[in-house]
C-alpha cells in the first residue's frame, strides 16, 4: 500500500495568530508572578489581581493557543 504525503500545508499546525495569543498568555503570566512579588502579602495586588492574570495566562490562553485553528 503506498500512502500519499503530498499536503500543501505542511506539518507545522501552528499560525501567526496562535503565537499571538500564547505571547500574550505568558506576558499575562510573567506581569501576574511581578505583581504577586512586588506586593505586600495581604495587599489586593498579591490577594486578588495576580491570581486572577495567573488563572487567566495559564488556564484560559495558554489552551486557547494550542486548541485554535483556523
Amino acid at each position: 500500500m503506498k500512502v500519499n504525503n503530498n499536503n500543501n500545508k505542511g506539518l507545522w499546525p501552528f499560525e501567526k495568530i496562535n503565537y499571538l495569543i500564547f505571547g500574550i498568555g505568558l506576558l499575562l503570566i510573567m506581569v501576574g508572578y511581578i505583581l504577586m512579588g512586588y506586593g505586600a502579602v495581604n495587599s489586593i495586588l498579591s490577594v486578588r489581581v495576580a491570581p486572577f492574570l495567573l488563572f487567566i495566562g495559564y488556564i484560559v490562553l495558554i489552551p486557547i493557543a494550542i486548541l485554535y485553528k483556523k
